[in-house]
This record gives structure tokens, C-alpha cells and sequence, in this order.
């Protein structure tokens, strides 16, 4: 809901950024996997109940993953790059939920379950609608710089963030959030289909 808005201002921040390291060799797939794993580094410390530092690396990796598609467009975008920026975003996104169910299996096990099976659903439509509109030659008005058709809905990537920085400066109220959060996001996974099935009428 809200990408189309923040993505390109954080685009127009990091580009000065983005240049900078081009010119010295960087490339954008180096910068996706060290923001995977600096991404991936949250988990541990959510588990051992450090939710400060968990929250610092997963503002990290979301940095690194603009940062990455900011070079990735001055050098020229790639397949291989939207394959790997997208695959490894969706990994990561269905860690944080896991590293607090792990933190607390009892309080957060169910609730955090739900909120799986939710990213399930807006993770393959979104992909399942990608697929076919590349198929189709379309390309999506709101973020036509994006390396798959970006199909949005209530809970887009911001959205996301917001709830994994939310849950992380009060995690007593994960299983509040996430219930919360995967309610909004199977709406999002519903209307997506319909777009689908709008969309690819015969």
C-alpha cells in the first residue's frame, strides 16, 4: 500500500550512495547476499531475547536492499539480480516470524504460524501474478523499475518492516501484531487473486 510512495524517495536518498560504491567496484549482488546475511544475523539475536539489535539488523538489511536495487539500476538491472533480490527478500521475511516463535514457542507459536501461512499467500500471488503478466508483456504503472510486475495490496513490503520494527520494540505483544498483521494480509492475499483472475480473463 505504501511502497509506491517510500521506495521512490529511499531511491532518490541512496542513489548519491549507490554511485559511490559503483565507481569502486561494488556490485548489486554482492550487496543483496551481504544484506541477506546481515539480515539473517537478526534471528539469532531475537531468539537470545537481544530485540534492540534485532531491530538495528533488519533496518540494516532493508537499507542494503535498497542500496542494492539503487546500483542495480545505474549499472543495469539483470535477471539474475531480480531473481536473487526477490527469493532472498521472501527468506528473509518468513525468518523474523520464526526466530520469535523459537524465542517463545508457548506465547508466540501459534500466532506466529499464522503469520507464515499469511506470507504463503501474498508471497505466491504475488509471484503466481508476476509469472503470467511477464508472459503477457505487462508492466506495472506504480513500479515500472522493478525487476517482476509489482502487484501490490494492504500489505506490501513497507507494511512488513513496520510490523518487524513494531514487533521487535514490543515483543510481549508479538501475538497481538502478527494475528493483526495476517488477518490484513490474507485481504491482501483475497484481493490479489480477484486482480488475478480479473486480469487473465480469457
Amino acid at each position: 500500500m505504501l511502497d509506491s510512495y517510500i521506495v521512490p524517495t529511499q531511491e532518490r536518498l541512496l542513489r548519491p550512495l549507490a554511485g559511490w560504491l559503483l565507481a569502486r567496484g561494488a556490485t548489486a549482488n554482492r550487496i543483496t547476499i551481504i544484506g541477506f546475511a546481515v539480515g539473517l544475523g537478526a534471528v539469532p539475536a531475537i531468539v537470545g531475547g537481544q530485540f534492540l539489535l534485532g531491530l538495528l539488523l533488519i533496518a540494516l538489511n532493508r537499507i542494503l536492499d535498497g542500496l542494492d536495487g539503487a546500483v542495480a539500476r545505474l549499472a543495469g538491472p539483470t535477471d539474475r539480480g531480480a531473481f536473487l533480490d526477490i527469493a532472498l527478500d521472501f527468506f528473509f521475511y518468513a525468518a523474523v516470524p520464526f526466530a520469535f516463535v523459537l524465542a517463545d514457542p508457548a506465547a508466540n507459536g501459534v500466532a506466529g504460524s499464522l503469520l507464515l501461512f499469511s506470507f504463503v499467500g501474498t508471497g505466491s500471488s504475488f509471484l503466481a501474478f508476476a509469472v503470467i503478466a511477464q508472459r503477457r508483456g505487462l508492466n506495472s504503472l506504480s513500479m515500472p523499475k522493478k525487476g517482476l510486475y509489482y502487484l501490490g495490496g494492504i500489505t506490501e513490503g513497507t507494511e512488513t518492516i513496520a510490523l518487524f520494527l513494531l514487533i521487535c520494540l514490543f515483543p510481549q505483544h508479538f501475538a497481538v501484531l502478527a494475528t493483526v498483521f495476517a488477518a490484513l494480509a490474507f485481504v491482501t492475499t483475497l484481493v490479489r487473486w480477484w486482480w488475478g483472475w480479473k486480469a487473465f480473463a480469457e
